[in-house]
């Protein structure tokens, strides 16, 4: 059985406070790429794109992630320009590039 969270030591809080941040941040991109592949869907049953609906705005088109930091899951890498410094030193420990590939 789970221990209360009055039982648990501040140490313990804290390890699960990162668990449940990092959780979250799962959840969030999971919803969200969820509710674009509706949006997406509804818009083409109409006949229309989501930039119709929407306008492109910014610079550009922004490209989805392609890399993450098991560690962080915030820590995300498109595979373009250079890589980031939690890459570089995960390589350099003996792991290769494609065990960090997002599914």
């Amino acid at each position: 059985m789970a221990k209360s969270l009055e039982r648990m030591t501040y140490r313990e809080l804290q390890q699960l406070s990162t668990r449940v941040d990092k959780a979250m941040v799962v959840a969030r991109d999971r919803d969200r790429i969820s509710l674009r592949r509706e949006m997406e869907s509804l818009a083409s049953n109409a006949g229309l794109r989501i930039g119709d609906l929407f306008g492109r705005g910014g610079k550009g088109r922004t490209v989805a992630a392609k890399y993450a930091n098991p560690d962080d899951p915030t820590q995300t890498w498109s595979g373009r320009g250079r890589q980031p410094k939690w890459l570089v030193a995960k390589i350099k420990a003996g792991n290769r590039i494609d065990r960090f590939l997002i599914n």
